[in-house]
Order: structure tokens, then C-alpha cells, then sequence
């Protein structure tokens, strides 16, 4: 395990709180969860949200809350009850390659699992007790996810760590599910997996912000990356090691959005 300096620490630690605040919810994704009350619609707002959570992020943001109103606003009572002509209004949905025919095969297997696997909670957490990892979590989520989708295209659009892929939106979706603090950012409403076993969401931004802090030295953004700088983070805190998504994330976007007056 290679030594990160005090200084790094120390920055990582005051990025990490400056970032993790309310006012982060603001321009994230996660605000669209955050819009619901109960559990099961925050779970499935996040994961859909977090599923086309790849671009522009005002695009993003507001292309999930547009999928949230093709869903009535009520997205766990749309997964379970939702048949026929109901369907139709999500065919005009559109995010970048995200399209109408990947949004009814997310619906089939969203109301799949929620019929017949305790719903999103209750298959991701089947995984992680697999072998207690979140690698068996996402293995065994792909598997079952995948039963009901048809279209190859749709496949895509869920991430296979298999293949080596950094899974980077789902690994997201289980920080905002799993991690519970005082600030108010992330849920925890899973209690089954623990913040302990968290993955840091890797994408562009944080890879290239983790290279720069010596915290990571694998050039591709892959599962060996996230295996790779997820083990750094836990020499730093075993507890809560994805608390430093925060910084890296918070850090990496502001650098790209430097003439922004507030928090990305």
C-alpha cells in the first residue's frame, strides 16, 4: 500500500466536508431522490436517475426530472402497477443514447424485481451477503437485471464489472443509498451494506484528480482502478471510505467549471 502524505490527507479530509453539504445536492443528480419521501420511490428515482446520470449535468438533471413526470411523479406505484397503454408515455424518452425502448426494458425489469426479488434493496443486497462485497453485489444485481431485458442496446446501459467496467453510476447509486451522515447529502436507507464496503465512484473527474494526488496510478478508469484507489481511501478511513468522493469528484468538476459560483 503505497504512503499518502499528511498534506494529501489533510485535503482530502477539508475537501471531502466542504463538498459533503446540502448546497451539493443543489446541482446533482441526487436532488431528484431527494424530491421523494418514500423509500421506495427515492430508490427508484435514484436508480433511474443515476442510470442516465452521464453528460451535460443540467441535461441530466432535467431529463430525470422529466422521467419522473412520464412516471406520474410517483415512480414505485408506476414499477408496480403500470401495464399497456400506461407504458407508452415512456417511449418518447430520450437521454443522449438512452432512449424510449431501453426506458420500457428498464420498466419490465424494475417491475420484475420489485414482484418477484424484495425489490432493488432486497437484490443488491442479496449480492453483497454473496461474499460480503460490493463486487458480488454488482455481479449478482447485473445478473438478475438482466434477466428481463431483451434489446442488446439496453444491456449497455448497465454496467458489467465483469468486463471490467468502473461501473461508476452504480457505484454512485449505492453511495447515495448506503452512506449515512449528519449532512444530508446521502440516504442510508440500506442497512444491510455497509458504508464500509462502498466503492468510489470512478469517472473522468476523479481519476484525473486522484493521479494528480498520488492516490492512484492505474491509467485506465476500470474496476482495477477502483479496486485499486477504493483500497488507498480505506487507508485513510476503513469506516467511510467513500466520504472522499466528495473531494475527488467536487474538486475534478470545479476544475473543468472554474467561473462557476457554486457547488458542482
Amino acid at each position: 500500500m503505497k504512503k499518502i502524505s499528511q498534506k494529501i490527507i489533510s485535503e482530502l479530509i477539508e475537501k471531502a466536508d466542504f463538498y459533503n453539504c446540502p448546497d451539493f445536492i443543489k446541482s446533482d443528480p441526487i436532488q431528484i431522490p431527494h424530491s421523494f419521501s418514500k423509500k421506495e420511490d427515492i430508490e427508484i428515482s435514484a436508480f433511474l436517475s443515476a442510470t442516465i446520470a452521464w453528460g451535460n449535468r443540467t441535461s441530466i438533471i432535467n431529463n430525470a426530472k422529466r422521467l419522473m413526470l412520464l412516471m406520474d411523479n410517483s415512480p414505485y406505484d408506476f414499477v408496480k402497477n403500470a401495464k399497456g397503454k400506461e407504458l407508452l408515455p415512456l417511449t418518447k424518452f430520450v437521454h443522449r443514447t438512452y432512449n424510449g425502448d431501453d426506458c420500457l426494458g428498464f420498466m419490465y425489469s424494475l417491475q420484475n424485481i420489485y414482484k418477484d426479488h424484495g425489490g432493488l434493496e432486497g437484490v443488491f443486497t442479496k449480492g453483497f451477503k454473496k461474499s460480503y462485497s460490493v463486487e458480488s453485489s454488482l455481479l449478482y444485481f447485473h445478473e438478475i437485471f438482466m434477466r428481463y431485458i431483451e434489446l442488446h442496446r439496453t444491456g449497455k446501459h448497465v454496467s458489467n464489472i465483469s468486463k471490467g467496467s468502473a461501473a461508476k453510476r452504480l457505484n454512485m447509486y449505492l453511495r447515495w443509498l448506503v452512506r449515512s451522515d449528519n449532512k444530508g447529502v446521502d440516504f442510508g436507507l440500506w442497512k444491510e451494506i455497509p458504508a464500509s464496503a462502498l466503492m468510489i465512484p470512478l469517472d473522468v473527474h476523479v481519476g484525473n484528480v486522484a493521479r494528480e494526488m498520488g492516490l492512484l496510478e492505474r491509467k485506465q478508469n476500470d474496476w482495477k482502478a477502483v479496486v485499486e484507489l477504493t483500497e488507498v481511501l480505506k487507508s485513510i478511513n476503513s469506516n467511510d471510505p467513500i466520504i472522499f468522493d466528495f473531494a475527488l469528484f467536487g474538486t475534478g468538476v470545479n476544475k473543468k467549471n472554474k467561473n462557476l459560483g457554486t457547488l458542482i
